[in-house]
């Protein structure tokens, strides 16, 4: 079973010096995210699995795939707790 993961179809972004900054449509919430958070929201318009997100950010930035690897699979389960961020699990 792989998981991938998208964001949230009513999530709205918007890229601010060094950071961004997601609405939810729906709960009319405002999220800020880092610059690399930012990167990983871009990725997740369409479904992608943890290996394809820590690819996205050791293609970017000068990290490890144990570093990015830790700090994605942190990054999906804040976002999948706070509503912005779907599961799909596929055979």
């Amino acid at each position: 079973m792989t998981r991938r993961y998208r964001r949230h179809p009513e999530l709205r972004l918007t890229a601010l010096e060094g950071e961004g900054v997601a609405l939810h449509l729906g709960t009319r919430r405002y999220y800020t995210v880092s610059e690399s958070g930012l990167d990983l929201l871009e990725a997740l318009e369409r479904p992608r699995s943890l290996e394809e997100l820590v690819a996205v950010l050791t293609s970017k930035y000068q990290v490890t795939v144990a570093v990015a690897a830790d700090t994605t699979r942190a990054f999906l389960d804040r976002g999948v707790q706070a509503g912005v961020l779907l599961v799909e699990e596929r055979p």
